[in-house]
């Protein structure tokens, strides 16, 4: 059933005017301007569920974010350098970074200056506003290929520990639920037992794993896959790469060449290049990303672990620094435990708690 305003509390119907009045056409930083588009409690019963998945994960986060800007604003008259300051260490703190604190931070002033904010409730629309305004910036400005290809090729990339195995085999089972035909490839052929744990994670979500032994060149793999692939009349093949630290460029080579391989055996491919980041390593996962963005063609993100940090800001402090979108996200241990990222649902489950216990 889709909540209305008689539905929540008086100060939460404030707050989801003002996300409502969000322009998805305004620049980084400025007043949102008026647009003509249903407010997010407004949200459509294909969502609901969602909404509830991620209120679960991001529990953390509005405990140590939103909660704590209740806090601070809570009973305030006057907004004071003092709490200002305070507010300014509680954005940085979960992770939206300077740039987008600073940005928030002199809406609210200006707002403040011009009588504009008449409680706490409207400071915390102006924030949930910028946050969602750098959300669809940076999946509006994200370059999608135009058709679907006979075979779209997958590449997962990121440093070692992140999740990366992990994140093909939930992804493999989520395509596979929406009935699409998916090869897995082993194309990380160099930490131990990798090709066994893809493998494992192939036969629970039905999908067949091509692998060669240990050691062996990755492009090599590639091939074998897409070859597979196109003999057998799948539709999608999502490649496990080994893991490499951004900073090596030898690493970082490999990698183009596998891009190369893809390319020669399938137009236009790689189409997606997904970057597992941990949520939990917050701004200093940030440097992998923009390496991994420059060297590789990043087209999206797979975010692991956003359940298990209080710093889920990073979501946004990614989007803003990289203007690369969020795609997928962790939420559990589970194999259905990974979701499409969504802008609004994220945002109003931080600043609206529901009926979370």
């Amino acid at each position: 059933m889709v909540e209305s305003d008689l539905d929540r509390p008086p100060a939460l119907v404030g707050l989801w005017r003002e996300l409502a009045i969000l322009s998805s056409h305004s620049t980084v930083g400025a007043p949102p301007a008026c647009l003509p588009m249903r407010s997010l409690f407004e949200a459509p019963p294909e969502k609901t569920g969602l909404l509830g998945r991620f209120r679960q994960a991001v529990s953390k986060t509005r405990r140590a974010f939103t909660d704590q800007i209740g806090d601070i604003l809570e009973g305030t008259k006057e907004f004071d350098p003092e709490l200002l300051e305070d507010l300014e260490m509680t954005l940085i703190g979960a992770d939206l970074g300077v740039q987008t604190t600073n940005e928030i931070l002199e809406d609210v002033r200006s707002r403040l200056a011009g009588d504009q904010l008449r409680d706490s409730e409207e400071v915390k629309g102006v924030i949930a506003s910028h946050m969602l305004e750098i959300l669809r910036k940076a999946d509006s400005e994200a370059s999608l290929q135009a058709g679907k290809p006979a075979v779209e090729v997958i590449l997962v990339v990121g440093v070692n520990g992140v999740g990366k195995t992990t994140t093909v085999g939930k992804l493999a089972h989520r395509l596979r639920g929406e009935g699409r035909e998916v090869l897995l490839c082993a194309a990380d052929t160099f930490r131990a037992a990798a090709a066994e744990q893809l493998v494992i994670w192939g036969e629970r979500a039905g999908c067949p794993v091509i692998r060669q032994q240990a050691g062996a060149d990755p492009s090599a793999v590639i091939y074998d896959a897409l070859q597979a692939a196109k003999a057998r009349g799948v539709d999608t093949v999502i490649a496990d790469t080994a893991g490499r630290l951004h900073n090596k460029a030898g690493l970082m080579a490999e990698l183009e060449k596998i891009r190369r391989t893809t390319g020669r055996l399938v137009p236009g491919a790689p189409h997606q290049v997904l970057l597992v980041l941990d949520a939990v390593t917050g701004q200093n996962g940030l440097e992998q990303a923009r390496q991994f963005a420059a060297t590789t063609g990043v087209t999206g993100i797979a975010l692991t672990k956003l359940d298990g940090t209080a710093k889920g800001g990073i979501v946004v402090g990614i989007a803003r620094e990289l203007g690369v979108p969020i795609r997928w996200v962790g939420v559990g241990e589970r194999t259905a435990d990974l979701v499409e990222f969504d802008p609004e649902t994220f945002v109003r489950s931080l600043f609206d708690g529901g009926g979370e216990g």
